[in-house]
């Protein structure tokens, strides 16, 4: 539908941009396992995050699985119930057991001052996420790590191109993953990554991701396929050449939500973080008042044709699959924030008229 606002838009390269960087694929037939595209995506994109070492694959999800697989690990992981499916899901997969942590109120990321309480025997990791973007408080995370020899694998799914202190957000933790969905700050229509400094991983990661083969003719471990199409990476090459462009307009959007609603009585909005270069990848706000305000608004907004999402609910332990095995009352801050937050369409290409439309919407209804 052409008036049509969804909570994101896909930012593409100019179809013709495009068509030059594939075309040499007619040329050559190779679509896959690793190509000449792959190979130049994977060096653009460890400078332009600049990280030591990155492997890429065909989806955030698999990269977070992988990631997981390569440490051998078994137990418990501690991570947040506030966040997408993908997360839990690639834990539970590895025939580890989640122990949700309750959020902060700030920024909704991790609460750092209750993961000791939850730290047993069986931890082996925890598995932290940058949610929207907003970097968690990686020092005290790592300090915990190292004081109870615990891996940390940052789900790093939002936060492309985010910066603490002048340094890549990928290089915290002992891996952190990317997703590069189509509805990401940064595509490669499907895609993600995993980051990280020891070169042992880089190994393992390949094996995980391409079958467990090792020779032409032998294959020493159970691994699956999570390799990157040549089609992917080219766009990935693409986008990447006008990815700072992207985000400058998706800051502008940013700003005109928050002039708008900046003072906006019974709205909660999350604060810059000092030291952080932003990536906008999303506008949530919170609603301080009645719990049925924000699905009132968001009915409101879809009657407008314009489309947010309650990201993120339900919680995970409130998923039909979790929810006899968890209890959600035991993250309190996650469960009121996840009934109460609306996330607000945010896209470069999202004029700034229809930012103050859906703002007056929200507005009136307060």
């Amino acid at each position: 539908m052409k008036d049509l606002i969804n909570v994101t838009r896909s930012s593409m390269p100019e179809f013709d941009e495009f068509m030059e960087e594939i075309k040499d694929l007619w040329e050559t037939h190779w679509l896959t396992n690793m190509g000449e595209k792959h190979k130049k995506f994977a060096k653009c994109l460890r400078d332009y995050l600049n990280v030591n070492m990155v492997t890429l694959l065909a989806n955030g999800h698999l990269a977070l699985e992988c990631a997981i697989a390569a440490f051998d690990l078994q137990g418990e992981v501690i991570t947040t119930p506030f966040t997408f499916a993908s997360t839990t899901h690639a834990i539970v997969r590895n025939g580890l057991k989640p122990v949700f942590c309750d959020i902060n109120e700030d920024d909704y990321n991790i609460d750092v001052k209750k993961i000791e309480a939850l730290i047993t025997e069986k931890t082996c990791a925890i598995v932290p996420v940058h949610l929207y973007g907003n970097v968690c408080d990686v020092e005290a995370i790592d300090s915990l790590a190292k004081k109870y020899n615990l891996k940390v694998i940052y789900d790093a799914a939002h936060a492309f191109g985010v910066t603490l202190n002048n340094i890549g957000i990928g290089n915290f933790g002992d891996a952190s993953i990317f997703s590069f969905h189509a509805t990401k700050v940064f595509n490669t229509i499907e895609g993600g990554a995993v980051t990280y400094n020891n070169e042992e991983l880089k190994k393992i990661l390949y094996f995980l991701k391409n079958f467990g083969i090792t020779g032409p003719e032998s294959v020493e471990f159970v691994g699956g396929n999570a390799k990157m199409n040549e089609f992917q990476a080219a766009m990935g090459i693409c986008n990447l050449l006008h990815i700072d462009e992207e985000i400058r307009k998706r800051q502008q959007v940013d700003k005109r939500y928050k002039e708008n609603l900046g003072n906006v009585k019974g709205l909660k909005l999350i604060k810059p973080q000092s030291g952080v270069k932003s990536n906008y990848a999303y506008f949530p706000i919170v609603f301080d008042g009645k719990e049925n305000l924000r699905d009132c608004i968001f009915e409101a907004l879809e009657n407008n044709q314009i489309i947010p999402r309650k990201y993120f609910y339900p919680l995970i332990t409130d998923y039909e699959c979790y929810a006899s095995q968890f209890d959600s009352s035991l993250t309190p801050v996650a469960k009121k924030t996840a009934e109460r937050v609306l996330t607000l369409p945010l896209y470069a290409d999202l004029e700034l008229k229809d930012v103050d439309r859906i703002c007056g919407i929200i507005k009136s209804l307060l």
